[in-house]
């Protein structure tokens, strides 16, 4: 889970996670960079028995609630696997400047890769209760609207609302809590 304070204590509860790209430089701005993040959450939860509860992903970072026996593992991996595929999409598109800066934010002890995409850490928060998940959902949602995006939280096509006013989301969610 990188050098961050923050520790994920209790892996068989849900977490509230928030993954940022490096100095909140503006990836998820292509419907393509997005997918490989919806595509990565759709395979923990099908592959590797993660339970996500619901997510927003906003141009350079995303909150996601999630639960797993191997919680900090499976974030890792996660982080480590669409870093990865971020870079050759940025690459193929020809996103230079991007990668540019991906090199340039490095930290200088990650000697064994050109690129960091992720700043460190996830900085989980164990939420203890139904009440404190309800509230995190419930900020997740409203997130894109308190930032001006969208009217309504079921118009952001990046994040879980839609799944819980019962309308299809891009990936399913577990709701059954």
């Amino acid at each position: 889970m990188g050098r961050s304070r923050y520790q994920i204590t209790e892996a068989d509860r849900p977490h509230f996670l928030t993954n940022t790209i490096i100095n909140w430089i503006p990836v998820f701005t292509r419907p393509a960079t997005v997918q490989i993040i919806l595509d990565s959450l759709a395979y923990l939860q099908k592959n590797e028995g993660v339970k996500i509860y619901g997510y927003v992903i906003l141009e350079n970072h995303l909150h996601w609630i999630a639960q797993s026996p191997n919680l900090a593992k499976d974030v890792a991996r996660f982080k480590a696997f669409t870093a990865r595929q971020l870079v050759y999409c940025l690459a193929e598109a020809k996103q230079d400047k991007i990668l540019q800066q991906f090199c340039f934010y490095k930290k200088k002890h990650k000697s064994d890769r050109q690129h960091q995409v992720w700043e460190e850490g996830s900085h989980p928060q164990l939420l203890q209760t139904e009440e404190m998940l309800r509230q995190k959902l419930d900020y997740i949602h409203q997130n894109p609207v308190k930032r001006g995006y969208v009217d309504k939280i079921e118009h952001w096509r990046y994040s879980s609302a839609r799944n819980y006013l019962g309308m299809p989301g891009l990936i399913d969610v577990y709701r059954d809590w």
